[in-house]
């Protein structure tokens, strides 16, 4: 059974924790001890006899040889092979080795093994660790082999170390910080998706930055040692807060877990009158453990459970100038209240500044919304009115001919046709009856500009007053570099240019953020400089924190930071976020070749924001420490249109 409900989790989210056992040739046995009797999902159980090597047997009637195989493939019904057997590949096979009979052996192994994983359809095979420094045979190997699976995805084991950067000890070789292990060995399987790694979580682990590059890679299973435990006041299994922190961290990233080893915690004379009379599994205590670390994780909010399917999942940006947006799309942004009561207290602050108490009575502020939508700007603007006890005209303007019927709707259900001029126009080609004291907008994307707010707002700002004020009054877009591996194989499984020279909204979830953020393009409203001009360029350097390891970067996030008025913000910047806000998910630009970084190499960056006649564009590239191509040349791929 999985570990257990958590508040606020389908059940399809369940997490599940499986059990390393050593080979049998009687499976129905171990799937009844460690599943019906120990409670655990499946069992991570080799699939040949360890003993076995091709080198001994051939020559002795090799076309009668059977494979010592843990059983027939009768044994166990397909269902139950392909749900509770995760397959283990023998730990001594060596492709790298100088012993050229271990070397060939190890290959022809490997491959019965995987073909006969193939055949039970099991729907997962743990690799051994590479041995050695090099692994360029076994990564040849596991890539033919990577050709021909279609569901089978295969775990490559991974010991969860990095040794501290600050040793002294520089002439110790060999991989101190097992990522580059991981990460050498799926450049050479080409980033196949169906290749994914399996974590040895030990007794120690490597610092937070540095565990926290794991969170961007494929991570399937966290596979934890019993001599990692400790002993809690009763005598019972429990780890440390930092183990029990990097469990949640794998549960929240739908990663399982699995107990490995023999038991360390001596429950004997303990008995759980459930199990009074029956045989105890003698890991049960440490799964009992495990699920309890998955059921006291908080529950999710209810905004996070509706946005679980678009956890990771890439959209293509809106094109609000060129396409007319539907009514579902209005309703989910009309559903984001956060939004609209920031939105009305800077327009409340405009009001006061704009009118002083004494005048309230008397005089009218003549306030513009320009892409109204279906109203609920113009509802925020007249309760701000409200509040403040300020008099109110207003014009919407909107160019969407639907929204507008929704519009003329509202205005005559609330009775604001007095206060309330619906203008059906593009606001860069409307000439308005008169000057705006305020004009009020959302048109920000999730990178600040790229839903053309600059332009709107430049073709809008001829009817604003000289001294008139723009809701909002100026926004900046931000970029960090991200491992982001489940992204990087979505656009590369499209196999093209055009995706990868394309920016996604995407809710970020799988992702390792690398440094922090950093500023790239501001513009500012109103701007009535006569050398106006939206095209801009930002060189950017990141540099990794000394204690994180090297990482491999797929791509830039980038968020907004949006002054609506004086000190009213907006924004997605995960360290200025506006909580409780879902309007917009961040944006993703990917890199054709991810690029390697070195904390003690900084890493360079170049964005671009192009203007033409039709269409306004990203171009963006690294220079260091590897130069990459330019991305988005002339806007070949991807575009917003005028």
């Amino acid at each position: 059974m999985p570990l257990g409900e958590r508040g606020g989790w389908e059940r399809s989210e369940s997490r599940y924790c499986g059990v390393e056992t050593d080979f049998t040739e009687d499976v129905t046995y171990l799937l009844n001890f460690n599943i019906s009797t120990g409670g655990f999902d499946y069992v991570l159980a080799p699939l040949m006899n360890p003993s076995y090597r091709p080198s001994l047997v051939e020559g002795n009637g090799v076309d009668t040889q059977v494979l010592p195989v843990s059983g027939s493939d009768l044994v166990l019904s397909p269902s139950q092979w392909s749900s509770h057997v995760v397959g283990k590949i023998s730990s001594w096979i060596d492709l790298d080795s100088e012993d050229e009979v271990l070397r060939m052996d190890s290959e022809t192994t490997l491959k019965q093994e995987i073909a006969w994983a193939t055949h039970l359809s099991l729907q997962a095979c743990l690799l051994p660790t590479p041995k050695g420094k090099s692994c360029a045979n076994y990564a040849r190997c596991v890539n033919q082999i990577l050709q021909g699976l279609t569901t089978l995805q295969l775990w490559l084991r991974v010991p969860l170390v990095k040794s501290d950067g600050d040793s002294m000890d520089d002439t110790s070789e060999g991989p101190n910080d097992s990522w580059e292990l991981w990460n050498s060995f799926r450049l050479l399987c080409e980033h196949d998706s169906k290749l994914s790694v399996a974590l040895d979580v030990l007794s120690t682990l490597p610092s937070e930055t540095s565990l926290g590059r794991w969170m961007g890679e494929s991570v399937r299973a966290a596979i934890v040692s019993t001599d990692s435990f400790l002993t809690n006041a009763r005598g019972y299994p429990c780890l440390s807060k930092r183990h029990q922190k990097l469990i949640a961290g794998f549960f929240d990233h739908a990663a399982q877990v699995v107990i490995s080893g023999k038991p360390v915690h001596n429950l004997q004379k303990s008995h759980d009158s459930k199990t009074e009379g029956t045989e105890k599994h003698p890991l049960r205590t440490y799964l009992d453990y495990v699920a309890y670390l998955f059921q006291k994780m908080e529950p999710l909010p209810e905004q996070e459970r509706i946005e679980l399917g678009y956890r990771d999942f890439l959209q293509a940006p809106l094109q609000p100038l060129m396409d007319n947006l539907e009514a579902q799309t209005y309703e989910t942004f009309e559903r984001d209240s956060v939004k609209y009561i920031q939105y009305q207290r800077a327009v409340e602050k405009a009001l006061v500044d704009r009118v002083p108490d004494e005048k309230a009575s008397e005089l009218t502020t003549v306030l513009m919304v320009v892409g109204a939508g279906r109203g609920p700007l113009v509802r925020a603007s007249l309760q701000a009115a409200e509040e403040t006890g300020r008099k109110l005209k207003v014009y919407a303007v909107e160019k969407n001919p639907n929204a507008v019927v929704t519009l003329h709707n509202l205005v005559k259900m609330e009775g604001w046709e007095d206060i309330v001029t619906i203008i059906s126009c593009d606001m860069r080609f409307w000439n308005a009856p008169e000057q705006a004291d305020i004009l009020v907008s959302e048109l920000l994307g999730s990178f600040g500009d790229n839903e053309l707010s600059p332009e709107c707002l430049d073709g809008a700002q001829r009817f604003l007053k000289p001294d008139g004020i723009s809701i909002p009054s100026s926004y900046t877009s931000f970029i960090q570099p991200v491992t982001a591996s489940k992204l990087y194989n979505d656009v590369k499984a499209h196999k093209d240019l055009a995706h990868f020279e394309t920016a996604y909204v995407v809710k970020l979830h799988s992702v390792a953020k690398l440094a922090p953020s950093q500023d790239v393009f501001t513009f500012t409203h109103p701007n009535f400089s006569t050398k106006a001009n939206n095209q801009r360029y930002k060189k950017l350097q990141f540099n990794l924190p000394s204690d994180s390891g090297s990482a491999l970067v797929h791509g830039f996030a980038g968020y907004f930071d949006s002054v609506l008025y004086k000190d009213v913000h907006l924004g997605i910047e995960p360290t200025t976020a506006t909580p409780n806000m879902f309007s917009w998910f961040p944006i993703f630009f990917p890199l054709r070749k991810p690029v390697e970084v070195h904390p003690d190499t900084p890493l360079e960056v170049h964005f671009w924001r192009c203007c033409g006649s039709s269409k306004v564009w990203y171009e963006w590239s690294v220079s260091s420490p590897t130069p990459s191509p330019m991305h988005n040349t002339n806007g070949r791929s991807y575009w917003v249109g005028l």
